[in-house]
């Protein structure tokens, strides 16, 4: 087991923590729940952890939009400490929920904290989507996919608003697509239900400009267990704990 400890942050409405835990300790990480009201309160400090990963979930009800008071809170109470964090190079994940709360604070596609340059819209069927998909890795380099490009994962995918919009607020820059939801012969599509939200360029999931953090729609671990029918989302935790054991 790791000695590094990845931290799980919760918020209010929060509803994956559990099963992002047990894929993590099953990929030999240790976790802990860092409860965004402690972090507030100063009584734990982001910089104690090794990695963040920002669950899936409907933190504060997705009032105000899905994801958006979680990033608020972010980037006016906690903006020092989550640069340091990036600042220092340590891996983040966000999933569906956590995706959300990434985009709206700025940290994806384009790391400017408080400058939100995407947005992920509702669904094109205008209804919550629950289904497994399948996705497509891209060349880029992430560290959460290194060694699966051109590999084709299953896992599920449960979201209300996973469209991407990408806004062009940063000069020459363009998103960097990890993962495109594919058809039975691995292409991209753009075809429901493959496509579960309409995405445009068929995009899943994108990393930064450093290929450190990942946001992605689908949850890989709802896809880490036998019992799940496809382990595939285990591959992303268990590149997490190469990186951190290297």
């Amino acid at each position: 087991m790791s000695r590094a400890i990845t931290a799980i942050l919760y918020a209010p409405g929060t509803n994956c923590h559990e099963e992002t835990a047990a894929a993590l300790e099953r990929a030999g990480l240790q976790n802990e729940l860092a409860l965004l009201g402690d972090l507030l309160k100063g009584e734990i400090r982001l910089k104690s952890y090794q990695a963040l990963v920002i669950p899936g979930g409907f933190s504060y009800g997705d009032h105000l939009g899905a994801g958006r008071i979680f990033a608020t809170l972010l980037g006016a109470r906690l903006r020092d400490q989550l640069t340091e964090f990036l600042d220092s190079g340590k891996p983040v994940l966000g999933i569906c929920n956590g995706f959300q709360v990434l985009a709206e604070a700025g940290i994806l596609p384009y790391r400017r904290l408080g400058e939100r340059a995407m947005a992920l819209l509702a669904n094109q069927s205008a209804r919550f989507e629950d289904r497994c998909v399948r996705l497509l890795v891209s060349q880029q380099e992430c560290l959460w996919t290194r060694d699966l490009a051109g590999q084709i994962l299953e896992m599920p995918s449960a979201h209300g608003e996973g469209r991407p919009l990408f806004c062009d607020s940063v000069s020459g820059a363009s998103p960097r697509i990890v993962l495109k939801y594919s058809d039975e012969n691995g292409a991209p599509t753009l075809h429901y239900p493959e496509n579960p939200n309409g995405a445009p360029d068929a995009v899943a999931g994108i990393t930064d400009e450093t290929g450190l953090v990942l946001g992605l729609m689908p949850h890989p671990e709802r896809a880490s267990l036998p019992v799940h029918e496809s382990e595939d989302g285990l591959k992303l935790f268990k590149n997490l704990a190469r990186w951190l054991l290297a």
